[in-house]
């Protein structure tokens, strides 16, 4: 009897080891500080600020369009859409007037997010794990790199294009040749953010949008702690739009944030919504 006893309670601390192996191993998986959320016991995170907005301006939006990433370059804003068949990559002026043909991607290819980096414009697939690099004057592609997850949305800071894939990990990827730098997971005070899709890198701080939700997070780049939220639940019924586009298509979502820096605005809108409203934070 003392033997049997001896054996399970080997049996018991080996199990106890394993687990907690197992659970390092997978806390280490995201490249969060631990001061952030690891001591979160010890260390309560904050709850986002809140921040509010006023509409500057309304333009209408090509409600065909799917949008997966919009942004800004000077003068130009660049939009890209996705569903097979439909994907496609067009410029247009101040103004929101489209600016020459718009490029159609193969039917292949599921169009996801897009950023302006160096005169190219980068632009992603969903599943197809390629990645389109354009002149950006004339959309012409000169290149194709390959990236070994799903693409959501795309930005770029100085140094690095920054990828989402859907999950609560943004990805520091190297322009040339997409390989991973770093990697951040994304997290508030109730714990890791899932479902981070279109993405634009404003004043040191990434703006995401999370698909299905109406609020739009700031994410401190460095930690991954969202910092502050914005509400865009009234944005449609605020714009003076006369139905929900959620009322045609349940995939019709909040997506697309473009910051034009010489007025200080960001240009929000959704997937085949019929407006494109510009907004100054207060």
């Amino acid at each position: 009897m003392k033997r049997s006893l001896f054996i399970l309670s080997i049996y018991f601390i080996v199990i106890a080891c394993n687990n907690s192996s197992n659970n390092s191993s997978n806390n280490s998986s995201n490249n969060v500080p631990n001061e952030d959320i690891n001591n979160s016991n010890s260390n309560t995170i904050s709850a986002p600020e809140q921040l509010n907005y006023s509409i500057v301006n309304i333009f209408p939006h090509d409600t065909s369009a799917y949008t997966q990433g919009l942004e800004w370059n000077d003068n130009t804003l660049f939009e890209g859409t996705g569903l097979k068949g439909k994907s496609v990559l067009y410029k247009m002026d101040s103004k929101l007037n489209q600016i020459g043909p718009k490029l159609k991607l193969d039917n292949a290819y599921f169009g996801e997010g897009i950023t302006f980096y160096k005169d190219k414009i980068y632009q992603l697939t969903w599943e197809e794990h390629k990645v389109f690099v354009y002149d950006a004057k004339t959309l012409k592609k000169i290149e194709e790199l390959n990236w070994p997850y799903e693409g959501w949305g795309l930005t770029h800071n100085d140094t690095a294009l920054i990828v989402s894939t859907g999950s609560s990990n943004l990805y520091f990827v190297d322009p040339t040749t997409f390989a991973i730098k770093k990697t951040v997971g994304v997290f508030d005070q109730f714990g890791y953010q899932n479902m981070i899709n279109e993405l634009e890198y404003i004043d040191g701080k990434i703006f995401a949008n999370i698909y299905g939700q109406n609020d739009i997070i700031v994410i401190d780049p460095n930690s991954g702690r969202i910092i502050n939220k914005i509400d865009c639940s009234n944005l449609l019924a605020q714009a003076k739009v006369a139905y929900n586009p959620l009322s045609i298509d349940g995939g019709y979502v909040l997506n697309g944030i473009a910051y034009k820096k010489t007025s200080n605005t960001l240009f929000l809108t959704g997937k085949c919504w019929p407006v494109l409203v510009e907004i100054k934070l207060n």
